[in-house]
């Protein structure tokens, strides 16, 4: 199959993760691997491949990309800013950044799996995990199941005739290992080994167990473990190893499958979140019919020394939760705040909200704010749901941590009145600041008093109640306003603007007046 172009790459990984600074040959080069730089090694004869700078900084660059060039390479990815781009268009090669706080083994994953002929689909890393505890337990002749490091079973063998027990019936039937200190204890044993170790039965009818774990470099990625009914094939413990080699390379597989559709569903929705997506943008989300828009932003952010880092563990969260929640899901990161699309209807969302920001403050220590847009018909109107979520969370504090914009939606729109009547002369001028002008030159209270008797609904003994006054005194000065100020409170119309005034661009309400 053919390789994929730089250009094609790029349109899948491009943008924040990965950018272009140069690209002397085009964007129809190709690129058909991507190797990682071994300074104690010679650089391999790879035409076509991205060679990724480890341990090089960007400005020291410049001969690692001749070399890169000699080698027919297709271009050279460094971390941080400041790379030798003048050096790459001078010799041909593409020259592409990272992040500098990326880790060079995920940026590995998401550009060998970016430059294959496409993501591989979950399904198909779990089908090959099945094929494989297949093959090891037609080879070592138990039943065999693939473990992730939490315990759950990712596949599991299903070869006729070989002996099974409760434990592994139960496992099956969960996905899940049933927990026990002695499984406990057991799993410790086997993650300190460094190699395949026997287990004993656990409880009576029950039968032993030979497992290894498997790892790559030093990252355990979860465990193989075979049901030994005391008739496995000689080789057994040698046959394991070889199978946890090749699971090894399946779950990395499966996860670079997934960092690259997490990366793809993201930029969709970003895409989605800033209107700037096309028409098939949300069938390739996967979403369709009415959606809502949630944002997750920390509280404290601006106090946190890591800040950058705590918001991309709060992103794992509320994709995590979500995930859990409606499957496969895209959630991104843009500008400290989290944001996922939930699929309508809204019923519950307020909810989901409470608990992603009840668990996240929990694990990150930090207090964490949730607010939710409006829910609108369909995924291409997703950047409305997005900015009316936008607006909630400048109405956010610790009294209030978690809102959808229906709950607050008389705050969300003087909070707009606010910043609209500021924009604009026509609309800051009036009575209102005359009132103000007064005040300041003679000592009166007459805006306390109006606004007073506004939020009593122009009720002069709830007015008074506010003031702490007599109803008379509270008559007497709006009289004397009247006089002095010109202003008709008997006009509705002037009613109003005065009160939108005083409430937006002075600020006033009866409790702060």
């Amino acid at each position: 199959m053919d390789a994929r172009t730089l250009g094609a790459l790029l349109d899948v990984v491009g943008g924040p993760t990965v950018r272009l600074h140069t690209a002397p040959a085009g964007l129809a080069v190709p690129v058909t691997d991507v190797l990682l730089y071994d300074a104690h090694a010679p650089l391999p004869r790879a035409p076509g491949a991205l060679l990724l700078a480890v341990g090089v900084l960007p400005e020291a660059a410049g001969p690692l990309v001749e070399e890169a060039a000699r080698a027919g390479l297709t271009g050279v990815v460094v971390r941080g800013t400041g790379g030798p781009a003048e050096v790459a268009e001078a010799h041909g090669v593409a020259l592409l950044s990272v992040d500098e706080d990326a880790a060079w083994h995920q940026v590995h994953l998401l550009l060998a799996s970016a430059a294959g002929s496409g993501p591989a689909p979950a399904a198909g890393g779990l089908a090959d995990l099945f094929a494989l505890a297949d093959a090891i337990a037609a080879a070592v002749g138990g039943a065999t199941a693939v473990e992730d490091p939490r315990q759950r079973i990712l596949a599991y063998s299903t070869v006729p005739g070989q002996a099974v027990d409760e434990d592994r019936r139960q496992g099956i039937l969960g996905l899940q290992v049933p927990v026990s200190a002695e499984n406990t204890e057991q799993y410790r044993v086997l993650f300190a080994a460094g190699g395949p170790v026997r287990l004993p039965a656990l409880r009576a009818g029950d039968l032993p167990r030979l497992a290894v774990a498997v790892r790559a470099g030093g990252e355990t990625l979860g465990s193989i473990w075979v049901v030994d009914d005391g008739r496995l094939a000689p080789d057994a413990e040698q046959t394991l190893v070889q199978g946890a080699s090749t699971a090894a390379l399946l779950l990395l597989r499966s996860r670079a499958a997934q960092e690259l559709a997490r990366h793809q569903g993201g930029d969709l929705l970003r895409r989605l979140l800033d209107g700037s997506a096309d028409d098939t943008a949300a069938g390739r989300l996967g979403v369709r019919g009415p959606v809502r828009v949630a944002a997750f932003v920390l509280g404290t952010a601006a106090g946190l020394p890591d800040a950058e880092q705590t918001a991309l563990r709060l992103l794992d969260v509320v994709r995590l939760q979500c995930e859990a929640r409606y499957g496969r899901h895209a959630c991104v990161l843009l500008d400290g705040v989290v944001y996922a699309l939930l699929p309508g209807p809204g019923e519950r969302h307020v909810k989901l909200a409470e608990d992603i920001v009840a668990r996240a403050g929990q694990a990150l220590r930090v207090p964490v704010r949730a607010a939710l847009g409006e829910v609108v018909p369909e995924p291409g109107r997703a950047a409305d749901s997005r900015a009316d979520a936008d607006l909630v969370l400048r109405l956010l504090g610790p009294e209030l941590p978690v809102a959808s914009v229906d709950a607050v939606r008389p705050r969300v729109v003087l909070l707009r009145l606010t910043e609209l009547l500021g924009e604009r002369r026509e609309l800051s001028a009036g009575a209102w600041r005359r009132v103000l002008d007064h005040d300041e030159r003679h000592g009166t209270e007459y805006a306390r008093t109006l606004v007073c008797f506004f939020d009593a609904g122009c009720d002069m003994a709830g007015a008074a109640k506010l003031l702490g006054v007599h109803p008379n005194t509270c008559r007497y000065r709006l009289r004397q306003l009247q006089q002095q100020t010109g202003v008709d409170l008997d006009d509705a119309d002037e009613r109003l603007v005065l009160w939108l005034q005083l409430r937006t661009l002075a600020g006033l309400t009866a409790a702060t007046a």
